[in-house]
């Protein structure tokens, strides 16, 4: 099991038909996601939502460098691969999804890519690849057309837009459909209509 806590919610992992790993931002917790959860998720959905140790997941920004934010950058990692792995022992992968908001976004979008394989989605709710530069060397697997959202403001002060087109082309050279969605003037948050296109296009297809 994850050396995390975890809080579960939706039908049993035996019983359920999709899993949704959702992982929250810097300062959040799990019962702020899990919430986010509810407005994704029908019942089908067996939902896993891990706790960042004090609230996060790594110490820096996301683009700092790698010394920065180790060891938690790499255990954070290996912790939402683990929650995956054993995810996988009940619900195929193809049926599991990965979603986050800001550092948690950053992660999903991370673990996803350093193991890319055909997911039931992923979705980056303001979020880009981890690292002063992306780079490419980290990342294996093929998405295999798994569909990816990312969002982002144009003038967000957490995420730069840059990043996350960046990290757009290069998850579509993993093989994934990526959605990038900008919105102009946009608070560090998350709108109805993100969720409204999560729910449409990836959560209940």
């Amino acid at each position: 099991m994850t050396s995390f806590e975890v809080l579960y919610q939706g039908p049993l992992i035996t019983k359920a038909s999709k899993a949704l790993i959702i992982l929250h931002g810097r300062g959040g917790n799990t019962r702020g996601v899990l919430s986010l959860a509810d407005m994704l998720c029908d019942d089908r959905f067996y939902v896993a939502a891990p706790q960042a140790p004090n609230g996060t997941w790594y110490p820096h920004s996301f683009m700092a460098e790698k010394k920065l934010n180790e060891p938690y950058l790499s255990t954070s990692i290996a912790e939402i691969k683990k929650l995956l792995d054993e995810t996988e022992k009940f619900i195929p992968k193809h049926q599991i999804y990965i979603a986050g908001f800001s550092q948690g976004a950053c992660l999903a979008l991370e673990v996803s890519a350093r193991f890319a394989a055909k997911y039931g989605g992923i979705v980056a709710f303001t979020g880009g690849l981890i690292g002063s530069t992306i780079d490419e060397t980290k990342y294996q697997g093929n998405f295999e057309g798994t569909t990816i959202f990312m969002s982002n403001g144009d003038q967000d002060p957490h995420v730069p837009l840059e990043r996350s087109e960046q990290s757009k082309v290069l998850l579509e050279k993993l093989g994934a459909n990526v959605t990038l969605k900008v919105y102009e003037g946009r608070a560090h948050t998350i709108t109805q209509d993100e969720i409204n296109w999560v729910k449409k296009n990836i959560m209940h297809t």
